[in-house]
């Protein structure tokens, strides 16, 4: 049997397909001018991966801040829900869950079952989530690939007091003017995301053990400033960027639906 798991985020969208409770393909198309065309795109190739067809998908199920463009899904969980599913089957020790992407951030405590007891999610602000970095990158002439890396390099710590995407990018445009070094920067901005990631995540309560998941986990810089504001390690999966469409899928191979 294979579940499919499809996670519309505000600019991406990642497919999981589940054979057995395996996972068996991961697919990833960035979301253009339209939606629809991304999703259908995303969905072929997971399909092509493993040569089979759409008939041979037993239960789709979507996610996501766009998860009812999936027009085709048989049901949809939601964005909390998907995550803490999928952060659960990867880390079952996991009580703690941080989830950051392109526009949003949640934090998640999950029982030992891996159910949802309680939940916060940032503002709907940039200046906490995936997006921040893009335009801090932009305003650095670096690639945002780079800014993890760069972050890393950095000895002094640099205060950010912008809390707003658009007066952030003027603060580091004086920074450079200041000529403060570019890897310096890099980790003010990551060390501002984490703050306002941490101060969220606090509302719920921390506990052991904290994994990060969402696409902003695969940027080291963000890692070793989250580590850093928590004063703790955090767990981080190979693909983090794919928690919540593996949550997805796992809900979809449940029977009864599950959570």
């Amino acid at each position: 049997m294979i579940s499919a798991g499809i996670d519309v985020g505000a600019k991406n969208v990642k497919v999981v397909l589940l054979r057995d409770g395996e996972v068996v393909s991961r697919s990833f198309e960035t979301i253009g001018l339209n939606t629809q065309a991304a999703i259908d795109g995303a969905f072929a190739a997971a399909l092509r991966q493993i040569g089979a067809g759409r008939g041979e998908i037993s239960k789709i199920t979507a996610t996501g801040a766009g998860r009812k463009e999936v027009k085709f899904a048989d049901g949809e969980l939601t964005e909390v829900g998907a995550s803490a599913k999928g952060v659960h089957h990867l880390f079952s020790s996991a009580c703690t869950a941080i989830d950051v992407g392109a526009e949003e951030g949640r934090a998640i405590k999950v029982d030992e079952k891996g159910k949802v007891l309680d939940f916060a999610v940032n503002e709907k602000c940039a200046a906490g989530a995936g997006a921040f970095t893009e335009a801090m990158a932009r305003a650095l002439e670096v690639g945002v690939e780079k800014m993890g890396e760069l972050s890393l390099k950095s000895r002094t710590a640099v205060p950010m007091n912008a809390q707003c995407a658009v007066f952030a990018e003027s603060e580091v445009v004086s920074l450079i003017h200041a000529k403060t070094p570019k890897e310096d920067i890099a980790r003010a901005v990551h060390d501002a995301i984490a703050d306002r990631i941490v101060s969220m995540a606090r509302r719920i309560g921390i506990e052991k053990d904290v994994v990060v998941v969402g696409g902003l986990a695969k940027n080291a810089g963000f890692i070793d400033s989250i580590k850093r504001t928590l004063a703790t390690d955090v767990l981080v999966p190979q693909y983090p960027e794919y928690a919540a469409a593996l949550g997805a899928a796992l809900h979809a191979a449940t029977p009864t639906g599950g959570q």
